[in-house]
């Protein structure tokens, strides 16, 4: 807005109004001196200056406001809506001109806001939008955040009616804006304290005398119908001590409860506290502090359980069975203390999806004779799910670790922590954080739940956690944890689960009798083949599933005769082409193409590193690496090439050939892959291309290379071999120091396979490229 200038305004007197900048108000005008103003600035720019008249003498400072619509009164007046301009100061001259007073007015500018002043205008702002949400009229915010400068917002102080006249001639006449609005701030202040004080006397006094009355008559009128209907008043209370005292509570759990009976008793039941103290007692007296279901010490009958309900899986079954055995043992040595600390076991499970992680619990509870309840981990991110709320919450509720006692009923269950690797974090706290004490073994007897607020003994529970990767499970949790890892089945184990449960299971939801459908094992096996690929067994029940439809549907519209025998060749029959086949050899046909072993989530997998290269016309050598990698694997693709450039000459390559532009790709570009075990592959695919030697349609390989070009050792040696067995390789590159982990690969697959142990990638690429020979013979029939 452009600075206003110094002119000569007609005067409109103010005896018992201050209008202050920005403000709008409708004055009415009466007394020839008013009229003759009013008229005079009509005639005129429309401009008229507002000065406060006191004792019958003008102020210094007025205000240059800017005469709007006019209307009439009733009675007879006339009124006119005005808005305050500006601050102006009354010059010297002087005139009276047709009846009206003219003064030169010099208009006294605002100015940029000082730091201090905003700080101010925001303390001043927050202050009056908490006085008039008090007072009940929130509107009036929206008016506040309209004033857009400290400036505007102090001259706001001329509507209020908590302001003397006095103070808002200071306000007007306060031409320094720090000082100006540090008075309204102290003003505001005492405003503030009166309204408060007298809101909390007057809530006070009606809360009280409310309250009073209102409890002597319900405790007349409760007192009157017990009466009536010859009841004592301290039924409820007497049913919660007679079950507190068949509970078997802990000591400390007792004193707790009978501190809440006795604040019960002395309570209203109108009191709200009254429900929340009975909901409580409740989940209290449902908690098995004293039960607990007897251990199946029967080693053998155990073994035979769990070997009925999983194929496969040994080390997770001895694992049960030592668990079993200690404890059957310390209880035959009378080394058994019950709650002991220490006496618990944290058993993890890890392992791709569809390996039957979640279904072993079950198992296991059975096998152990004891109860089982499963805690779904996945996806939470608030710690009260683990502890439970404070009781000072509305609807607060016991964790999902104090839900799953209550619903197992024994203090001693299975309980089985699903996906604990997806338990997120966010502003509500971290549930693994939380779980750090219930996953203890040394803590866990003495957890405290929020909302119950005492110790309860976990020690006696067995916990199994499950989760896809440990990698994504914070340290300190899996520091506490036994991890056994079940990294996937072979196809014979796979088609022996078929065979024993995913068949029988399809065949009755299907709607089928067993004798009506017949799978036959090179059937199960063409279906492993042709149409899965996975760690697990998950889309293999599915393919089964589908097969089991597809005949019900046939038997259902008789289209076919039951019984139905299916073979290999009616595989194609109810589930189509096949998804899968053995593309390695046509992969691996050319140079520059090499199999690499990778672990996902999702178990083993394998991939293929392509690379090739262009001149780099005379733009210097560079590296282009797609395929969606992740950094470690960037890294691994320029060591390989470095390693390469280095060692050209031992490798039989063309100095010319190794300094030109590299392009290396790994396909399933929209799959994310990282790590650096994909190493020798790359320096493989590289040495391939520049040696016009293909790589062995046979083989595939895992390690990480350094720059030297040894071969360091990697993880997840029995996932990657159980993908290349899947994929019908017969020939696997691992580093040397990773020879003790194959004693983890099931022997059927170690007999069916050829594993070359190398130290250096000069062995790789001897066990991995074809002769030259050979070499020069597949190029030409490819």
């Amino acid at each position: 807005m452009e600075t206003p200038k110094s002119e000569l305004l007609p005067v409109l007197p103010m005896d018992d109004v201050v209008v202050l900048p920005h403000m709008t108000v409708t004055l009415a005008v009466e007394g020839d001196g008013q009229k003759a103003a009013i008229e005079a600035a009509r005639q005129g720019s429309r401009l008229i200056l507002l000065v406060p008249r006191i004792d019958g003498h003008f102020g210094k400072i007025g205000t240059v406001a800017r005469l709007g619509d006019s209307a009439e009164l009733p009675t007879g007046a006339e009124a006119f809506v005005i808005r305050g301009e500006y601050r102006a100061r009354l010059g010297s001259g002087q005139a009276d001109i047709g009846g009206a007073l003219w003064v030169k007015a010099d208009p006294i500018p605002d100015g940029e806001p000082s730091e201090k002043a905003t700080e101010l205008g925001r303390e001043y702002r927050a202050m009056l939008e908490n006085l008039v949400e008090s007072r009940g009229v929130p509107q009036v915010v929206q008016f506040l955040r309209a004033a857009k400068t400290p400036s505007h917002l102090s001259d706001l102080a001329g509507y209020s009616p908590d302001l003397t006249m006095d103070q808002k001639l200071e306000v007007l006449e306060t031409l320094d804006l720090e000082e100006r609005l540090a008075k309204l701030i102290s003003w505001t202040k005492q405003i503030l304290a009166d309204a408060s004080l007298k809101e909390k006397i007057r809530s006070d006094v009606a809360e009280g005398m409310e309250k009073t009355q209102r409890e002597f008559l319900l405790r007349q009128q409760l007192e009157a119908i017990k009466k009536q209907l010859n009841e004592g008043g301290g039924d409820v209370v007497s049913t919660y001590r007679e079950r507190v005292a068949k509970a078997g509570m802990p000591d400390g759990v007792l004193t707790e409860v009978n501190r809440e009976l006795d604040r019960l008793e002395r309570t209203s039941e109108q009191n709200p506290e009254y429900g929340w103290i009975r909901t409580y007692l409740d989940w209290m007296l449902d908690i098995p502090w004293n039960v607990r279901s007897d251990d199946n010490y029967d080693l053998a009958e155990a073994r035979r359980i769990l070997d009925e309900d999983h194929t496969g899986l040994s080390d997770v079954k001895d694992r049960i069975i030592e668990f079993l055995a200690v404890r059957k043992l310390r209880k035959e040595r009378g080394l058994e203390v019950l709650g002991g600390r220490g006496s618990g076991a944290i058993i993890t499970l890890v392992g791709p999806p569809g390996v039957g992680k979640t279904s072993l619990g079950e198992s296991v509870a059975r096998a152990l004779g004891r109860k089982f309840t499963r805690v779904s981990l996945g996806g939470i991110r608030d710690e009260a799910d683990i502890r439970g709320h404070r009781r000072t919450y509305v609807g607060a509720l016991p964790g999902r670790i104090v839900r799953a006692l209550k619903e197992a009923g024994t203090k001693n269950p299975v309980i089985m922590l699903d996906e604990i690797d997806k338990v997120g974090s966010d502003w509500r706290g971290d549930p693994s954080a939380a779980l750090l004490e219930v996953l203890d073994p040394a803590q866990n007897n003495t957890f405290r739940d929020h909302y119950l607020e005492v110790d309860l003994d976990l020690s006696e529970v067995l916990f199994i956690p499950t989760a896809n990767v440990s990698e994504t499970i914070p340290a300190p949790l899996l520091d506490r944890m036994e991890l056994i890892r079940l990294d996937g089945y072979t196809e014979e184990e796979k088609v022996a689960i078929a065979r024993d449960h995913l068949l029988k299971r399809q065949v009755k939801q299907a709607g089928l009798n067993p004798e009506e459908v017949t799978v036959s094992d090179e059937a199960i096996m063409k279906v492993i083949t042709d149409h899965t690929r996975e760690a697990g067994v998950r889309n293999l029940e599915r393919e089964l599933g589908k097969i089991t439809r597809k005949v019900a549907t046939k038997v259902a519209t008789k289209a076919l005769t039951p019984p139905v025998a299916i073979t290999p060749e009616r595989v194609r029959e109810f589930l189509g082409k096949p998804k899968f086949d053995n593309e390695v050899a046509a992969r691996t046909a050319v140079p520059g193409v090499a199999t690499g072993l990778a672990v996902t989530g999702t178990g083993g997998d394998v991939l293929f590193v392509e690379a090739t290269s262009t001149n780099a016309n005379g733009h210097g050598a560079s590296l282009l690496l797609t395929g969606q990698l992740g950094d470690v694997m960037k890294e691994s693709a320029q060591i390989a090439l470095s390693f390469v450039r280095s060692h050209a000459a031992e490798l039989k390559i063309e100095p010319e050939a190794a300094d030109r532009s590299f392009h290396i790709h790994v396909p399933e570009g929209a799959v994310p892959k990282d790590g650096p075990s994909a190493g020798v592959t790359m320096t493989t695919a590289i040495v391939s291309l520049l040696t016009g030697r293909p790589v062995k349609s046979t083989v595939g390989m895992t390690g990480e290379v350094t720059l030297q070009g040894l071969v360091l050792p990697i993880g997840g040696v029995k996932q990657k071999v159980l993908a290349a067995h899947r994929m019908g390789l017969t020939e696997v590159i691992l580093p040397k120091r990773n020879e003790k982990d194959l004693d983890d690969v099931p022997e059927s697959v170690r007999n069916a396979m050829t594993f070359h142990l190398a130290s250096r990638v000069e062995e790789v690429l001897e066990f991995a490229l074809e002769q030259p020979a050979q070499a020069k013979a597949k190029t030409q029939a490819a």
